[in-house]
């Protein structure tokens, strides 16, 4: 059966508190539903790029990659000595290609390095020029810049920047159409009039947030936990309950008088063709001095440092020279063993790199623990001052660490001095370069406890009650207790749920919201070294 309609405006959970859908709650759906393809368009981020593409493919769905992004609506300053707020508006950006995914990686960095005075993360005009190559752009449907600027009456301004989309992306810019509650029907025809008059296609999108109606609730004190509102204010953001993954069916009936706008979702995903998959490891460049190649740096450093470790920790406790002697054949055949296996996997650089930075900070006085896990066992890395535990003499395994048949890469888990790990990371982006050197980020969840508290907060319930409600769930950071975990465990819990009211549409809600993101943050020391500029 041929594809109808194909969403290609969807938030997930990744749109941080603001979406509703876990990446792989999505993909069950498009399974469920028949929908061959869809496109995940985050605000302002590709957090779940590579899981919803590696899962998409599995599940048999295409993905197509893309962002809402909060576009900044060049305005003119009614005074020159008053700073306006900027005025942001989403726009989606679809990737076509892998030249266009290298450009929206690009423009999504500069989002973030180059935000306004106010700290907004934000996309202009400056930005897209020469990054838009291998992109689509969808114009924001009823929210974005160009309906923004029609509802407010400026028809020549709607004109200049749909003239400029036009220039940035020749042939791949679509006029974006939705239709949430009671949609504007002049604006929808403003719209089409502006498509026909530039020649431009046209493309229905739904704009979701959440699975389906019954979620509205649910979002909705979502909305409220992030921006720190009560559900019973109306002066807040707020969508409708229309902003669902609607079926084809629905989206069809909703744009039966513009079948072109459905149509062209079909033709969009059929020129889309990028999708991530994992590719081999590929390490910093170390610098090795006199034109060594890494393996003959890696050599080099490993024989040395093995000479000093001798003498420094290993031929004191020998009784005579002839046990030295023995010491030094025994430790040399091991670091022999070692060596081959390590320049035949290619990982020569990534001894070397981690070496350096570990010598660079005991130089410095940096506290640097022993070394953990499997990483013990290696000879080289006691060599190289990875670690500090000499293997031999507690009969620690190299293969158990690293061989031939291992599948997955070898870690060092080496620990730093937290008051002073920052040196460290300064040095790094130092030797590397800061467009070489990234911070893992991780997510902040709405955990059991949590999310009761947060609901209850939205929904204006005492304090006192939520905290009891809060107290009933176990806290077991080793093995957290779900919120469903709890109810299923607690019988008086369950009785709450089931005779209290409040108590009722509390956990209702806190079930649904319970492990969706709240925020985004960075991990304490885990960096990110790349070959090439991040």
């Amino acid at each position: 059966m041929k594809p109808e309609f194909i969403h290609l405006h969807v938030h997930s959970a990744y749109s941080l508190a603001e979406g509703a859908m876990k990446v792989g709650k999505i993909l069950d759906t498009c399974v469920k539903n028949d929908m061959p393809a869809i496109a995940i368009t985050d605000t302002n981020n590709l957090f779940g790029a590579m899981e919803f593409s590696l899962n998409a493919v599995k599940k048999g769905i295409q993905p197509i990659i893309g962002l809402q992004a909060s576009f900044l609506v060049p305005q003119e300053k009614e005074n020159a000595f008053v700073k306006q707020k900027p005025c942001l508006m989403p726009i989606v950006l679809l990737v076509q290609s892998e030249q266009g995914y290298q450009n929206l990686c690009k423009l999504n960095s500069a989002m973030y390095t180059k935000k306004s005075p106010q700290d907004e993360v934000m996309l202009t005009c400056e930005m897209l020029e020469n990054h838009t190559e291998g992109l689509i752009c969808l114009t924001g449907g009823a929210a974005g810049p160009i309906a923004h600027l029609l509802k407010d009456n400026k028809a020549e301004a709607a004109e200049k920047i749909l003239q400029r989309f036009a220039g940035f992306f020749p042939n791949r810019l679509y006029i974006e159409l939705t239709r949430h509650g009671n949609w504007n029907r002049g604006l929808d025809t403003q719209q089409i009039e502006l498509a026909h008059k530039y020649n431009l296609p046209l493309v229905a999108t739904n704009n979701a947030y959440f699975l389906n109606k019954d979620f509205y609730e649910a979002h909705d004190a979502l909305l409220c936990i992030a921006d720190g509102r009560y559900i019973t204010e109306t002066d807040r953001r707020r969508e409708t309950p229309d902003h669902y993954l609607k079926s084809s069916a629905e989206m069809i009936a909703l744009f039966h008088d513009v079948p072109e706008a459905i149509q062209n979702t079909v033709s969009i995903a059929k020129r889309c063709h990028y999708f991530l998959q994992v590719v081999p490891a590929q390490f910093p460049k170390y610098e090795c001095p006199d034109g060594r190649s890494e393996d003959e740096e890696m050599r080099v450093q490993a024989v040395e440092g093995l000479k000093w470790r001798l003498e420094s920790y290993v031929f004191p406790r020998a009784k005579d020279e002839e046990e030295k002697r023995a010491l030094e054949k025994t430790y040399t055949e091991r670091l022999e063993i070692e060596l081959p296996v390590i320049t035949k996997m290619g990982f020569s650089g990534y001894f070397l790199v981690v070496a350096d930075f570990i010598k660079w900070s005991k130089s410095q006085n940096i506290p640097v623990g022993p070394g953990r896990g499997s990483g013990a066992g290696s000879l080289v890395a006691w060599a190289l001052q990875i670690t500090d535990i000499d293997p031999l003499p507690y009969g620690l395994l190299f293969e158990r660490f690293l061989n031939p048949d291992r599948v997955s890469l070898p870690d060092f888990d080496i620990d730093f001095c937290q008051d002073r790990r920052d040196e460290v990371i300064a040095y790094v982006q130092r030797k590397y370069g800061t467009d070489h050197v990234g911070q893992i980020i991780t997510f902040g969840e709405l955990k059991a406890r949590a999310v009761v508290r947060d609901v209850g907060r939205v929904l204006q319930m005492s304090y006192g009650q939520v905290d009891r409600i809060s107290k009933m769930i176990p806290n077991n950071p080793a093995k957290p207790t779900t919120l469903q975990e709890a109810i299923d465990g607690d019988p008086e819990l369950r009785r709450l749920k089931d005779s209290d009211e409040t108590t009722g549409r509390l956990l209702t809600v806190a079930l649904q919201l319970e492990g969706l993101y709240r925020h985004a943050s960075t991990h304490a020391a885990g960096i990110v070294i790349g070959r090439k500029p991040l």
